[in-house]
């Protein structure tokens, strides 16, 4: 419901999502490890099947109003599998954080994505470097992102603070906006990056001011809860 209303509602080009395995080896999308937060079951994704996943309320939780209502509870609302999401839109690319630790799960959400026919519309990756260098041999043909270590060494980079430049198969920057009182991204950091091929993603940005200053600067991607404010800042840009 969420993923289709932001394409088809507020054109978003690339849907940020987690992914984790279940009990019996279904790649799942879900932001949390478990059940607990956000639907009515119990307990770690992994250590469920996928039929007692798919019973679960993913609207269970969801509230606008400090929890006084819930208008989403009951109205079959469920946590997908990533091989369903990628059928239901085609057109839609997608940036996957397999959560689950391997060896194993990078196997399992590389053949989904093959059955799909996706390598060419999904960046995966990690932050964990041994899982992501996993997924890079499952996914040769696949955009893959820094995982945690190498990212912090393009980050040092791109902005100056250190002269070895990035290496390896990693080609997608996603990286949070500011590291304490330090803001990581300007203009100059996003232009050297550029000339290196690399592709930026900021995350999590809900704020207008902040999303209007990222897209002047010529940020490549912004990760946000409200498409619906990105793609009014969009817009107005033309």
């Amino acid at each position: 419901m969420a993923f289709r209303a932001a394409v088809e509602r507020w054109r978003t080009d690339v849907l940020e999502i987690d992914v984790h395995i279940t009990a019996d080896g279904e790649v799942v999308v879900s932001h949390d490890a478990d059940l607990d937060r956000c639907t009515d079951g119990k307990g770690p994704i992994a250590g469920r099947t996928w039929a007692e996943v798919a019973r679960c309320d993913a609207g269970w939780s969801f509230s606008t109003d400090g929890g006084a209502s819930h208008p989403y509870r009951g109205t079959g609302v469920s946590i997908p599998r990533l091989a369903e999401v990628l059928d239901a839109l085609p057109g839609a690319r997608f940036n996957v954080d397999c959560k689950a630790r391997g060896p194993g799960p990078e196997a399992r959400l590389a053949a989904v994505v093959r059955e799909a026919g996706a390598e060419a519309r999904v960046c995966v990756g990690s932050e964990h470097p041994e899982d992501a260098a996993r997924l890079v041999r499952e996914l040769p043909d696949a955009c893959h992102f820094f995982p945690g270590r190498a990212l912090v060494g393009a980050i040092l980079h791109l902005r100056g603070q250190i002269e070895e430049a990035p290496s390896g198969p990693w080609t997608v920057l996603d990286m949070p906006l500011y590291f304490g009182d330090d803001r990581l991204v300007d203009a100059a950091m996003l232009a050297r990056a550029a000339a290196l091929g690399l592709w930026v993603n900021v995350w999590t940005i809900d704020d207008r001011a902040e999303m209007e200053r990222l897209v002047a600067e010529g940020v490549g991607g912004i990760m946000t809860d409200r498409p619906d404010l990105l793609r009014d800042v969009l817009d107005r840009r033309g």
